[in-house]
């Protein structure tokens, strides 16, 4: 099971993302992100209460990023656990996702208009 929670500070939509993110929960995690950026704002990915990601879900991420880059806004994930960046690296999506290792970091990457 997984949860979704939008929220906005300062103009950056903050998409907070807990459970497991798998093959059954991540149509509604995509579905939040696309219509969320839609608002063409910056958008943090707040993964710190992510159990589990499997490889729908970060395609939904990706996909996320894809549009994110197509519009010009930044598009960042925060908190990645060491379970989910294993799986990151392993896609090598380590060197494609801007990542910060809290909100508050990612929020002033955001800010600052990292890609």
């Amino acid at each position: 099971m997984a949860s979704v929670e939008i929220r906005h500070d300062s103009g950056v939509a903050i998409v907070a993302l807990a459970g497991e993110i798998d093959l059954q929960t991540s149509p509604s995690v995509r579905a939040a992100i696309l219509e969320t950026l839609a608002l063409k704002q910056p958008m943090v990915i707040d993964l710190t209460a992510v159990r589990y990601i499997d490889s729908s879900g970060v395609a939904s991420l990706v996909e996320g990023f894809q549009t994110a880059r197509r519009q010009g806004s930044a598009f960042i994930l925060a908190g990645v656990s060491a379970s989910a960046m294993r799986v990151f690296q392993l896609a090598r999506l380590d060197r494609v996702f801007a990542l910060a290792e809290t909100v508050p970091q990612a929020l002033t990457q955001a800010r600052r208009g990292a890609a």
